[in-house]
């Protein structure tokens, strides 16, 4: 892997039918930022080869509005990626080294914390990934703390 790139869910309800967490879906703002997200990663020619995204609706229905940006990108749906911490994350990314560019559709607050453990070689209290947000890190070497290039932010 030499690219990855990091979209946190679009705003969700703050309820969800069921009143579980996992089912909160997409407010309509949510949906336009999500789509937004999708014209982003199109317009930037941010092409991933695989996609993995959280099971929790408001991440399903984020990749929905992004799938046009997509091609013909392998999805997988990570049930590990639900309120992972980064290290966690990282070793779902460890299984995936050999996509170039892969995209992970999560959760605050452990995107916030990959993208500052990539950066800056900590995790402790980053805040910076607001939803919809989409990080765009490269990658010179393996997957370890402090070895990513921050090559792109966006947030709707």
């Amino acid at each position: 892997m030499h690219e990855l790139v990091l979209l946190r869910h679009a705003e969700a309800e703050i309820d969800s039918p069921d009143g579980g967490d996992i089912g909160r879906a997409l407010t309509e703002r949510g949906r336009r930022a999500a789509h937004a997200a999708g014209q982003w990663l199109l317009g930037h020619g941010v092409q991933p080869v695989r996609v993995l995204c959280s099971p929790a609706s408001r991440t399903r229905q984020t990749l929905e509005q992004i799938q046009a940006a997509l091609g013909t990108a392998e999805t997988l749906i990570a049930p590990e990626i639900y309120e992972a911490t980064p290290g966690e994350l990282l070793a779902l990314l460890d299984n995936h080294l050999d996509a170039g560019t892969v995209l992970l559709v999560g959760h605050n607050p452990g995107l916030e914390r990959l993208v500052a453990l990539l950066l800056e070689g900590r995790s402790d209290e980053f805040r910076g990934m607001p939803t919809a947000g989409i990080a765009v890190l490269h990658l010179d070497q393996a997957l370890e703390p402090a070895s990513a290039r921050l090559n792109a932010f966006w947030s709707p």
